[in-house]
């Protein structure tokens, strides 16, 4: 893309340049992080954006663990796969990010027009559906989330799912995404992968 369209797509958004770059352009999946602590007030404003993202029926199934003591880490640790182990040992901040399959018990209070809203998910394999593919959605948000923090993100899947359950969730929280937080240090960034080309994603019937 030349640097005019580029300019020109730039321009065409509400967003001034310099927040599309900290979302978007200039983001990417940090492998690293400096010794900086990350807050609970940081957590809290995160939170305070991401609770908008939007979700079938305002089902809003994510549930954010945070791996803060040490015994949680250690548990942790075990279930991590190859690299990530040691990303997530140096992590200032680890946060399992899960689905609530008890979310319907919210749906009087989430979606009160509505109040037979809760028994409609009274089949718990689609209930638990529901609650992975709008946590999903909710997840994608929470890094977006964590970069208008000005933090950094390292969403990772590479982890036994059915271990990090049991050894630190309720039954009714399935993990999805373990997402190591934090200030980048200089050695984050692996080089930016290429991006499909809007001819190539987009279709228009």
């Amino acid at each position: 893309m030349s640097m005019f369209v580029e300019s020109v797509m730039t321009d065409l958004l509400a967003l001034q340049p310099d927040a599309q770059d900290l979302l978007f352009r200039e983001a990417r999946s940090a492998n690293a992080f400096t010794d900086e602590p990350v807050t609970e007030e940081q957590v809290a404003a995160i939170y305070d954006l991401v609770k908008f993202a939007p979700t079938a029926m305002n089902t809003q199934p994510l549930r954010v663990v945070l791996v803060r003591s040490d015994d949680a880490r250690q548990k942790l640790l075990k279930h991590m796969s190859g690299s990530n182990r040691d990303k997530t040992e140096s992590a200032p901040m680890v946060a399992i990010l899960a689905a609530d399959t008890d979310f319907h018990e919210t749906l009087p209070r989430t979606f009160p027009h509505f109040p037979g809203a809760k028994d409609l998910f009274a089949d718990d394999a689609a209930r638990e559906q529901a609650a992975r593919f709008n946590a999903t959605l909710q997840i994608g948000y929470f890094i977006v989330g964590v970069r208008a923090a000005g933090l950094a993100a390292g969403p990772m899947t590479g982890f036994d799912s059915v271990g990090v359950d049991a050894d630190l969730l309720p039954p009714h929280l399935k993990s999805i995404v373990v997402v190591n937080i934090g200030h980048p240090a200089e050695n984050a960034w692996f080089d930016r992968l290429p991006r499909l080309d809007h001819d190539e994603a987009v279709i228009t019937l």
